[in-house]
């Protein structure tokens, strides 16, 4: 059965790789390609029951009570018990990515993004490009990756008209976000867990990782500098903006872009007061900017019809629910992959017959480009125990395993950037993909081998860094 679930995985990733040949919208692929790869789970429910329950043990989301209850009714525990575990964490994500997108739309709909469009704007398109670039970078470390991607696509929509030419800068912000999010320990999902679990620290993450991950997304941003020409027209004054996007004044839309960036900058700070999940940060931040933008639009709009338009629960209805609809299909196909334990024997494959860190940290990353990055960091997790200073006096190859060791703080930089190499390989790319439909066979053909290079100069930096570095100076 596991060969028939890494078939529907792989024919639903064939078909979304060629959406722009097929016309077949590829959130209707992702949703059957999710449910195919449950159904199939269920049907080998006898088969994966046991190794399932073990693992539920061993993570604790099931008790030794329960366990014997269940007895051999596995096919009950992965509807009821299973699923409903990986819909929690999914539906975590969804939610997020929803409220994020609401607040950002917000934001843009009401003119807030317009003195970021006025501080990024300039004619040259490679001065652009950089501005861009840097921005994506250090807001991805403050936010995370899929909201500063949403951010600076609703920016650049709004600063670049050509469309072929808005891509390229697309594509560099799919590459920046994810560079940017992987070096800080809020920036990146898989960042979060190994920073949660006390695999790296704060300061040993950024001080580890940041060179790495700058050379990341400076490598293709050079190579894209060199085909940029030509200017760039003026963004869009007020007047021209349409008749879609009411106008405030200064004051008031300044403050809609303070409460809801403000607000998603806030998330990573409520969570750790709170331990919330941060989709509970956001929605808190729509909450405010929901009431905010009610009292503010009864004072600025006496037009029914322009009250109307401007409220967010018009504006809900533009968000793009097919990018969120696709993002929901591709995590619970990854979900049902997860369960069938491949991914631990891939993890466990990859220790015995590869063996060198720098290998199996980058054949993770390149893995994370195809398969969810989460499950393999987890994975990891689980394999490799965090060394204590006893373990590292009993075998000095333990070394690499301890707090802010080699090993995590290379996993932390290849699991965040490896997504970068294709454009489903990452909750940046999945958004970018879905708002400014760029295809994925046009990202394969114009920024996978860009991506590639920088990934590998930041390894090859990395490597340089702990081997030569290290040695001279000591």
């Amino acid at each position: 059965m596991t060969t028939a679930i890494i078939t529907v995985f792989v024919v639903g990733y064939l078909f979304i790789a060629l959406e722009s040949l097929t016309k077949i919208n590829k959130a209707g692929i992702a949703i059957l390609m999710g449910i195919g790869c449950w159904v199939l789970l269920l049907m080998g429910a006898a088969e994966y029951g046991p190794a399932i329950i073990e693992k539920a043990l061993k993570i604790g989301i099931l008790s030794e009570e329960a366990a014997q209850a269940i007895q051999q009714n596995y096919s009950s525990y992965i509807c009821r018990g299973l699923f409903q575990h990986y819909l929690a964490e999914v539906s975590e994500t969804i939610l997020f990515l929803m409220g994020a997108m609401t607040v950002v739309e917000t934001v843009d709909s009401h003119g807030g993004f317009r003195f970021v469009k006025s501080a990024l704007y300039t004619p040259n398109p490679k001065s652009l490009l950089w501005r861009v670039c840097i921005m994506t970078f250090f807001l991805s470390a403050v936010l995370d990756n899929m909201t500063t991607s949403i951010v600076m696509i609703m920016v650049l929509k709004s600063l670049i008209t050509d469309r072929e030419l808005r891509l390229k800068f697309a594509g560099m912000v799919i590459i920046a976000a994810n560079a940017g999010g992987a070096f800080s320990p809020i920036g990146d999902v898989t960042t979060i867990m190994l920073w949660i679990k006390g695999c790296v620290s704060t300061t040993g993450v950024i001080t580890g990782i940041f060179i790495p991950s700058l050379i990341c997304m400076v490598v293709p941003a050079l190579i894209v500098t060199f085909s940029l020409k030509g200017t760039i027209a003026a963004p869009a004054t007020e007047a021209s903006e349409g008749e879609d996007k009411p106008v405030f004044r200064n004051t008031m839309r300044n403050l809609i872009f303070a409460i809801g960036v403000g607000g998603l900058v806030f998330v990573p700070i409520f969570h750790n007061l709170t331990g919330l999940p941060p989709f509970m940060g956001v929605l808190l931040d729509l909450g405010l900017l929901w009431i905010a933008t009610e009292v503010i639009i009864g004072k600025e709009h006496k037009d029914q019809d322009e009250y109307e338009r401007a409220r967010i629960s018009s504006i809900i209805s533009r968000i793009d629910m097919s990018t969120i609809l696709f993002f929901l299909g591709i995590l619970v196909a990854v979900d049902a992959v997860a369960a069938t334990g491949t991914l631990e024997v891939l993890g466990e494959w990859l220790n015995v017959h590869v063996g060198n860190i720098y290998l199996v940290d980058s054949i993770v990353g390149v893995a994370s480009s195809v398969v969810d990055n989460v499950p393999l960091v987890a994975s990891a997790m689980g394999m490799y125990p965090i060394a204590d200073a006893a373990a590292v006096a009993a075998d000095p190859v333990m070394a690499s395993y301890v707090q802010d060791g080699l090993f995590w703080e290379l996993l932390a930089y290849c699991a965040g950037t490896g997504g970068s190499i294709l454009i489903i390989g990452s909750a940046a790319g999945v958004v970018v993909m879905g708002l400014d439909k760029i295809s994925f066979i046009w990202y394969l053909k114009k920024f996978s081998l860009l991506a590639i290079a920088g990934y590998f100069a930041g390894i090859i930096w990395y490597w340089f860094e702990k081997s030569v570095l290290v040695g001279i100076f000591g």
